[in-house]
């Protein structure tokens, strides 16, 4: 599609949910918009565990861009490319697409490019320890976890057996303990009686942190709850344990006890997160500065210092809530906040092209919802006249169950998420187990 003379060329770095609500907000008006994502689907990230434990499939919980914005493309200004940006010029306002093969100008430019995995300046400890970003990782996770059992099964070594039967989720914030509840409940409910020489139920689950507790975002309280939650379904948990090493064979940490070792095949890294490298890009740039993370630092409206033209929004900003009253404070890395930015940053970059003053962004903070296994949740939700409220168990998880089907992508999805979660919930199983390419097929030991 060609580009309208005379409007403002806007480009978007990113289809998470920042970018996807920078689109809608920005489809309506009269400026051209090039959406870049390096992948052709828009991910629902926070049922991502679901389909690492084979509980869902991944169309459930993703969907084509093009057809997700299919509305928006109707309109005549948004083009979608699928490629990976590697480089912005902020110079001459462009970015290169996959190393120099294209070029594309932009007068405003949002980047949305999300987070990667941290592991702490231990790269290596990846190839043993895969995060959980994509779909690519949950399904490198689910294929570890389906074969360990398989690999157990033709084991007559018991050591050996038993190594394949010890999984270890590190880190424990909510996808560290979504997963290892869902890990629990795979080994207990859904697995036994399917193998002939190995108990699945046997199977441990060990949950590392290195923090004092489970889920430090939520209180004491609730994380005290979680914690009970997760010892009931069978999950041993490790506070103040810190990794020091993991290999093929297992994992080392620094724990109470001192130094100590797990045997394991199956490792899940859920403890570090960092920014997407087009930061460092960014920085290289224009100057901008970075946080810890790598997470770029940007002004009370997301723009970036002294680049009115660039904004960033998502998990690869570190940006600050302006409330009414009181002093900034930090914006969490959850989906909520990345929609909101994504919205704020587009009615900001309207505003610039009316000459009118841009506002600070401000965090509607609603809750926070955590999931642990079957009929296990803890939530903390601000209710109007009520304030926060805090509860847990069944009812946690059913408000769980409902929130996270009503901001799913589309109607298909819901009804496919709920029909599955259904009949998981009644039958205990899960119809996603489906292996095509076994990595390191299982051997039979001499």
């Amino acid at each position: 599609m060609s580009l309208t003379p005379g409007r403002p060329r806007v480009v978007i770095i990113g289809c998470g949910f920042g970018g996807i609500e920078a689109v809608r907000a920005l489809a309506p008006a009269d400026v051209e918009i090039t959406l870049v994502d390096r992948t052709n689907h828009h991910l629902f990230q926070p049922l991502l565990y679901q389909v690492a434990t084979a509980g869902l499939s991944a169309p459930a919980i993703s969907g084509p861009i093009r057809h997700i914005l299919r509305k928006e493309m109707q309109r005549g200004n948004l083009t979608i490319l699928l490629g990976e940006v590697t480089r912005i010029d902020a110079a001459a306002r462009s970015v290169e697409l996959d190393s120099g093969k294209d070029r594309i100008a932009y007068d405003h430019l949002i980047v949305a490019a999300g987070a990667t995995h941290s592991y702490f300046g231990h790269d290596d400890w990846a190839q043993h320890a895969p995060g959980l970003k994509t779909l690519a990782d949950a399904f490198r996770i689910r294929r570890r976890v389906l074969m360990a059992f398989e690999r157990a099964e033709r084991q007559r070594d018991l050591e050996r057996r038993k190594a394949c039967l010890t999984f270890a989720v590190v880190g424990a914030g909510p996808t560290g303990v979504e997963m290892a509840g869902m890990l629990a409940e795979i080994a207990h409910h859904t697995l036994p009686d399917e193998y002939r020489h190995i108990d699945s139920r046997r199977a441990r689950v060990v949950l590392i942190e290195g923090g004092p507790r489970v889920l430090g975002g939520f209180t004491e309280k609730l994380s005290a709850k979680a914690l009970a939650q997760l010892q009931t379904l069978g999950v041993e948990v490790l506070v103040d344990a810190k990794v020091s090493s993991i290999d093929a064979e297992g994992l080392d940490y620094e724990g109470p006890q001192g130094a100590q070792r797990i045997n394991t095949h199956t490792v899940v890294w859920a403890a570090g997160v960092a920014a997407s490298p087009l930061g460092r890009a960014l920085a290289d740039s224009c100057g901008c500065a970075l946080d810890r993370a790598g997470r770029v630092v940007v002004d009370a409206d997301l723009a970036v210092p002294g680049h009115p033209e660039i904004s960033v929004v998502g998990d690869l900003a570190a940006a600050k809530s302006h409330p009414k009253k009181g002093p900034p404070t930090p914006v969490p890395g959850v989906s909520p906040a990345a929609k909101q930015m994504g919205r704020t940053a587009a009615r900001n970059l309207l505003k610039r092209l009316r000459g009118e003053t841009t506002q600070a962004f401000r965090y509607v903070d609603y809750g926070a919802l955590a999931t642990i296994g079957r009929h296990s949740a803890i939530a903390m939700v601000d209710v109007p006249m009520l304030g926060r409220v805090q509860f847990s168990g069944p009812a946690a998880w059913l408000f769980w169950l409902f929130v996270h089907i009503y901001f799913l992508i589309g109607f298909r999805n819901r009804l496919v998420v709920l029909s599955d979660w259904a009949w998981a919930y009644f039958s205990f199983e899960r119809q996603a187990r489906v292996v095509a390419d076994p990595e390191n097929p299982p051997r039979a030991s001499s």
